[in-house]
């Protein structure tokens, strides 16, 4: 079911057309046409750096919204362990569980508990798979995408693991059927995101089926503050479950550090991955087992829909590892019981062409040709990121005009 296809949406009043989203965007998605930005869904990644690096707030994160829990007769939330990075003076997990469920769910799932699964999972994966090394993690979506778009090729390093929230949300399901004797369809599993690229449609590679709408941390930030500040110890339920390897997902070198292998490299920020992805077209990290790669700066954190500044946000998860436990989990059932049900497939089509081969061809070499004739300097005046993108758009139809180009094109 297509249920969530725009990971972005424009606010046109708000837009200015000032292409500072254009010149972010990590696969060249957005135009300028007419004063405003104009996405080209079918590339875009969701990784929200349009959203972030707009300077009117013209690009908002598409969620289903908080109101939508109130279709089910049973709501749980699942909470990423990024979010308990948002709160200053935290000294208890429970807190923000325990908010988050007097909001209005019946109850609240900790997905950090779940990271450890994946993590024992991805250690046996690197030791006994005899997998492409080095192998890239799966847990972030944008990166999923950008691979699957960019760098097809690279398919087969991608572990195969599920993400924590993948498991967490089959895993509240059931719990909830078998307490509840509701049917699933009563049922609503909701995921507090930090992250526009959760909210995709990403049936094709993932196991979100079992979550029913995602909720951003930004819209319920202020409502969630308000309640916690009202609990005094006496009155948490113990909801909290994320050992210290858990929380440490939430930021970036979480999920690297409880491997099994001290080879490693962690890059977080779209353009350091791309540095680090090129790195491995060229064979330059043969001696690597495992890349640890995040769309955001300082890893979930640093979402698009989080407030707090993503550095602070890394101390404070840092602080809470050194308080919990590490604690592997007992009833791990091997790596195949957390391995997703569909393989990777391709988005290269995103930037084809054509699907007729001799046609795609005859555009190439116009786009070449086009391409020649203009000035090289990635102006952006043209409404396109670069002039290579250019040419492109006047192939397809799509672009106006070059104002530094006297002749006819």
């Amino acid at each position: 079911m297509d249920r969530f296809v725009k990971p972005v949406y424009l606010d046109a009043d708000k837009c200015n057309g000032c292409v500072a989203c254009m010149r972010r965007c990590p696969t060249e998605a957005i135009r300028v046409r007419d004063g405003k930005a104009q996405v080209m869904y079918e590339r875009c990644v969701g990784c929200g750096e349009c959203v972030k690096v707009c300077p009117t707030h013209a690009k908002k994160e598409s969620c289903d919204g908080f109101e939508s829990r109130k279709k089910f007769k049973y709501t749980v939330a699942l909470a990423c362990p990024s979010i308990y990075g948002q709160f200053n003076h935290l000294d208890n997990l429970d807190y923000v569980l325990n908010g988050i469920k007097r909001l209005g769910f019946d109850d609240v799932c900790d997905v950090g508990h779940y990271a450890r699964y994946v993590s024992a999972a991805t250690t046996e994966y690197i030791k006994n798979s005899g997998a492409a090394k080095p192998v890239i993690s799966s847990a972030c979506p944008a990166i999923l995408n950008l691979i699957r778009m960019r760098y097809a090729h690279l398919l087969d390093h991608l572990s195969p693991m599920k993400q924590p929230e993948e498991i967490a949300a089959a895993a509240a399901a059931r719990k909830a059927e078998q307490t509840t004797h509701l049917a699933r369809e009563d049922i609503g599993i909701f995921l507090i995101t930090h992250c526009a690229a959760n909210t995709m449609n990403r049936s094709d590679a993932s196991d979100l089926n079992e979550i029913d709408g995602f909720i951003s941390l930004k819209e319920i930030y202020f409502q969630l503050l308000t309640e916690m500040n009202k609990l005094k110890s006496c009155d948490l339920e113990k909801l909290a479950s994320a050992d210290a390897l858990g929380v440490s997902w939430g930021c970036s070198t979480g999920e690297a550090m409880g491997l099994g292998t001290k080879k490693f490299i962690v890059a977080d920020g779209i353009e350091n991955v791309m540095t680090v992805l090129g790195d491995l077209e060229h064979d330059k990290l043969g001696d690597i087992d495992f890349l640890e790669l995040n769309a955001c700066t300082q890893g979930c954190v640093g979402g698009s829909m989080n407030l707090e500044n993503p550095f602070l946000a890394r101390m404070r998860l840092r602080l809470f590892r050194e308080k919990l436990p590490l604690e592997p989990p007992n009833d791990y059932e091997g790596m195949e019981a957390y391995m997703r049900s569909r393989p990777y497939s391709s988005r290269e089509s995103a930037f084809r062409l054509s699907e007729n081969r001799q046609e795609a061809i005859k555009k190439m070499i116009r786009i070449k040709q086009i391409y020649e004739k203009l000035p090289h300097i990635n102006c952006g005046n043209c409404g396109a990121p670069t002039c290579m993108a250019f040419a492109e758009d006047v192939v397809n139809g799509l672009a106006v005009k070059c104002k530094f180009l006297k002749e006819d094109i």
